[in-house]
């Protein structure tokens, strides 16, 4: 199989100078693009100077990470795409053990290695861990990360398991799936837009899958912490249009309901521990929900499904009441 390692930019040229060294070392059996999203430093010379064998894709608008790489993987005939945050340090033989799970299962459309945490790498990192679920309401949850909760890794994850969701941050997808369900929907612009393709791949008969045998380090945050507002706007917001999109019945509006009241209370927690600014990105997350409520509803009639989601009613539920802070005490 043919693969592609694919980096999304947008001006990174200081993450691009640290972390690039060790794709290049570690990633000899594939061809490396960096996608760059208009950037407006000097991130391009920077590749075109020093690693000249790099493929440069220079993306005319800064669409996000979900336009991003639709625009950049749309001419790419790879048969394996390799979406790469550019904060990532990938590791010796990285790439075998998921390129052979690829060639053994036929219907495995997208994969996700051990994701650690590149500050303190004894440990997982929140960005998708070792794998990610669904509870009832959408809330999303990884194996070795619940919320805040972060596992050490001990080999406890050190397996091949299906999985529901796998890491935007470090995601290999099959070329030709990705293409058949159009993509990434770019009405996400970032966060989360992951797990809505991948709840599409599988409801095209796509399989996901965690493969522990490889791992990388993540550091989580480079381009938007979790202190910024915005990203606490695109979380709260982009999983009620995911629950709308692809959750078929009546349920999905029994969902929605009580998401919105837990938003509500998420608000109210925000100003009671003096952070405004995320009680209103909440709001506004609400706002921008109602505005692209039509244009989900169309997509609803052609993308939900009864694709069974989830395994857990509430983690918030297990997490905060019944103190269940790890994976193997759901």
């Amino acid at each position: 199989m043919k693969v592609a390692v694919v980096i999304l930019n947008w001006n990174g040229r200081k993450l691009l100078e640290q972390f690039l060294p060790s794709v290049v070392s570690y990633s000899k059996e594939a061809t490396l693009y960096v996608a760059d999203n208009n950037s407006s430093d000097d991130s391009v010379l920077f590749l075109k100077q020093n690693y000249p064998s790099v493929n440069i894709i220079q993306n005319t608008a800064n669409g996000g990470y979900a336009k991003g790489y639709n625009d950049a993987l749309a001419k790419l005939s790879e048969d394996i795409i390799v979406l790469l945050n550019s904060d990532i340090e990938v590791t010796h033989n990285w790439l075998s053990p998921l390129l052979s799970e690829f060639e053994k299962d036929s219907q495995l459309v997208a994969a996700q290695p051990k994701i650690l945490d590149f500050k303190n790498k004894e440990y997982f990192e929140y960005a998708g861990a070792a794998g990610g679920f669904l509870d009832a309401l959408g809330y999303p949850f990884c194996r070795g990360r619940i919320f805040t909760t972060l596992e050490k890794d001990e080999g406890q994850y050190d397996d091949i398991k299906t999985i529901f969701w796998a890491t935007g941050a470090c995601l290999f997808v099959r070329n030709d799936a990705f293409k058949t369900v159009e993509g990434f929907d770019e009405d996400f612009f970032a966060h989360q837009e992951e797990i809505d393709l991948c709840w599409r791949l599988q409801a095209s008969g796509g399989v996901i899958k965690y493969v522990g045998t490889s791992k990388v380090y993540h550091v989580g945050g480079a381009t938007l912490t979790s202190a910024n507002p915005r990203k606490t706007f695109y979380n709260f917001r982009n999983t009620l249009l995911l629950i709308v999109k692809n959750v078929q019945g009546i349920q999905a509006w029994y969902k929605i309901l009580i998401r919105m009241i837990l938003d509500g209370v998420a608000f109210f927690q925000f100003l009671l521990e003096g952070k405004p600014n995320h009680a209103w990105a909440i709001f506004r997350a609400h706002l921008s929900f109602y505005r692209l409520l039509p244009s989900f509803l169309r997509k609803r009639k052609k993308e939900a499904t009864q694709l069974k989601y989830s395994e857990i009613n509430s983690i918030i539920w297990a997490y905060f009441i019944q103190k269940k802070k790890k994976y193997h005490q759901l």
